[in-house]
C-alpha cells in the first residue's frame, strides 16, 4: 500500500491502517501582541471560539491581534491627550498640584481604557 496519497488537492498519509489528511497551519509573521492583543485573544477564545479557530487556521490571527492592539494604543493615547486638554490637566497643574494631576490623568486613563475595551477588544465587528 502507498504512504501518500493525494485526492481533491489534499495529501492524505498513512499513519497505522487509517490515512489522515496532512494539514499545516500557515506560517505567521512574528508580531508584537501587547496588553489589548492578549485581552482579544482571550476574548476570542473564550466567547467566540470558531472565529478564533479560522483566524488561528488561516494563519491571521497574530496579525489580527496586532492590529487590535496597535490601534487601541494609539486611540487611548490621542483620546487621553484630547481629554486632558478639555478638561484643563496642564503641564501647570502637574508642577503646582502634582497630586491633583496624577488623580485627574488616573481618571482620564481609566475613562478611555474602558472606552477603549468595549469598542474594539470586546466587539465582534472588524473581525
Amino acid at each position: 500500500m502507498k504512504d501518500k496519497f493525494i485526492k481533491n488537492g489534499i495529501e492524505y498519509v498513512r499513519q497505522g491502517d487509517y490515512y489522515i489528511p496532512n494539514l499545516t497551519v500557515p506560517d505567521e509573521t512574528e508580531y508584537q501582541i501587547g496588553k489589548y492583543g492578549s485581552l482579544r485573544r482571550t476574548f476570542l477564545k473564550e466567547h467566540h471560539n470558531w472565529l478564533y479557530s479560522t483566524l488561528l487556521m488561516q494563519g491571521t490571527l497574530l496579525k489580527h491581534l496586532a492590529e487590535i492592539d496597535e490601534t487601541c494604543h494609539s486611540t487611548l493615547n490621542d483620546m487621553m491627550s484630547k481629554m486632558a486638554e478639555q478638561e484643563g490637566v496642564t503641564e501647570q497643574l502637574k508642577a503646582t498640584d502634582q497630586m491633583a494631576w496624577v488623580q485627574k490623568m488616573n481618571s482620564i486613563k481609566h475613562r478611555a481604557e474602558e472606552f477603549i475595551l468595549l469598542e474594539y477588544v470586546y466587539v465582534m465587528e472588524g473581525a
